[in-house]
């Protein structure tokens, strides 16, 4: 057995990703504030910040219930036991990263800091090149053809 076959990575990556997406872009926030939409339009854009927190809540929890019914794996150095395709899965291959991504969103539109929303966009590509790219090989090693048809019906991020 290969050691992409056993487990994707050796680092977890993606929490390290986004937590320092989050304190950089909080500590530049503060140092190097950017401009923001004033009243009401920064109203309205609080009011969807915050319904987007809602939503990476759900999509995480339901994701992570998903993932532990299938009895496999939530951990991203963890190799995985079973393919779930079901619940969030059958919307994204990568529901979590997803709802990590509408976490920083949200966060930017509550906070009005424009920099979460620079910061989403490297997280977002350093999330695809050390967690998802690894994470795909070792699916398509451990459950070939299955995997393979399932990258097929289901987009990566949404």
């Amino acid at each position: 057995m290969s050691d992409h076959e056993r487990q994707p990575a050796r680092f977890p990556w993606p929490p390290v990703i986004y937590l320092a997406a989050i304190a950089i872009a909080a500590t530049l926030g503060i140092f190097y504030p950017l401009a923001w939409f004033g009243p009401p339009l920064s109203d309205i854009l609080f009011a969807i910040g915050c319904l987007l927190i809602v939503g990476f809540v759900i999509l995480d929890v339901q994701a992570m219930r998903t993932l532990h019914r299938a009895g496999t794996a939530i951990l991203p150095t963890r190799g995985a036991d079973a393919l779930v395709t079901t619940g969030p899965f059958a919307i994204s291959r990568n529901p979590i990263y997803l709802g990590n991504s509408v976490l920083l969103a949200g966060i930017a539109l509550v906070l009005g800091n424009p920099w979460f929303l620079v910061l989403l966009v490297i997280a977002c590509f350093l999330t695809q090149k050390l967690a998802i790219e690894p994470e795909e090989r070792h699916l398509a090693l451990r459950f070939g053809k299955k995997y393979r048809d399932y990258q097929k019906r289901v987009r990566r991020w949404f």
